[in-house]
């Protein structure tokens, strides 16, 4: 195809007539002015898509990117194509923590100009100083989170491999990060890194997700976790477990308020189950069968399945010798 711009209000494209008759469409012609004017024309018409005439929004590649990046600093070694020798280790890392911060910088400029007339001012070279400054914490949590994951699967066959092939790993380790900037109040660059990650895994974390240590998301496809759940330690989740709001019928009015569940330490949650609702509470040590919907607290040590279509709370501690071992 060519180029016409002899038609003055736009141009067209024409086929190129040099090209053999099996390579091309007789009599086609695209009249790309009057496409140019139908989108512009959804431009006026469907608004609040458009980020025309205002401040230069993160950069999705460079969010990612840094996402990267910041991986390689959390699991050195794990993602990348050569191996890194001891000797070089401090040489290495020095140079990736200033790669990042400099890209992150910039991104962070971006997005604190997103925040709404008459928030606080934020120091954008001190909030990335403390993010990065918190790094070693956040590799702690995330060692207790590789130990359960290895404790709690027989077909884990060591640690190297749950860090370099199990999905939940590297996405709790954007999401501990992530959380760090949430916690600042830094818009969009937050829920950009958690995103990148659920992307790539299939688990959606929220940033705003409180989690504590020892924390497995055992096969982990289709896992939500809200942006108000809090999750204490030794908690277990399996594949398509939600933590959800009870209604978004209040929409922006909830605004800031709890509205997903919380889970004290060593629950273990079975797949597909749903727990909705901020007043909900799942006491500690309780285990929550596959598929349940649960809209309202139990104790701790609770048991809650169906059986015969209905729901069953029991207490742990106290059930019979017959109930099988799946029951943690």
């Amino acid at each position: 195809m060519k180029f016409d711009i002899s038609r003055g209000k736009g141009c067209c494209f024409r086929v190129d007539e040099s090209r053999s008759s099996d390579q091309r469409t007789p009599g086609m012609e695209i009249d790309l002015g009057k496409i140019t004017e139908g989108i512009l024309c959804s431009y006026r018409t469907a608004g609040g898509m458009n980020n025309v005439d205002e401040s230069n929004l993160p950069s999705k590649r460079a969010v990612a990117s840094i996402c990267e990046d910041l991986l390689q600093i959390v699991f050195p070694g794990f993602h990348d194509q050569e191996p890194i020798h001891s000797s070089h280790l401090s040489r290495v890392t020095a140079h990736r923590l200033f790669s990042i911060a400099d890209r992150l910088l910039a991104e962070l400029r971006k997005s604190v100009r997103t925040r709404a007339a008459g928030q606080p001012q934020l120091d954008c070279e001190s909030v990335m100083i403390e993010f990065l400054d918190s790094i070693p914490k956040v590799r702690e949590l995330l060692a207790s989170d590789v130990q359960a994951a290895f404790e709690g699967d027989p077909a884990a066959s060591g640690t190297q491999e749950i860090i370099v092939a199990y999905p939940f790993i590297e996405t709790l380790a954007i999401q501990r990060l992530a959380h760090l900037f949430y916690l600042q109040g830094i818009p969009l660059i937050p829920r950009m890194m958690t995103e990148w990650a659920h992307s790539r895994s299939g688990i959606d974390i929220h940033p705003g997700a409180q989690i504590g240590s020892h924390f497995f998301i055992d096969h982990g496809t289709g896992v939500v976790i809200g942006e108000t759940a809090i999750i204490g330690s030794h908690v277990k989740l399996y594949q398509g477990v939600s933590l959800i709001a009870r209604s978004l019928a209040g929409g922006q009015a909830l605004r800031g308020k709890r509205r997903h569940p919380a889970l004290e330490d060593g629950v273990t949650i079975y797949a597909g189950a749903t727990i909705m609702g901020g007043d909900t509470v799942v006491g500690a040590g309780s285990t929550v069968a596959a598929s349940v919907f649960l809209t309202h607290s139990v104790p701790p040590r609770s048991l809650v399945f169906y059986e015969e279509r209905q729901l069953q709370v029991l207490n742990k501690d106290q059930r019979g010798k017959s109930w099988d071992d799946w029951v943690i």
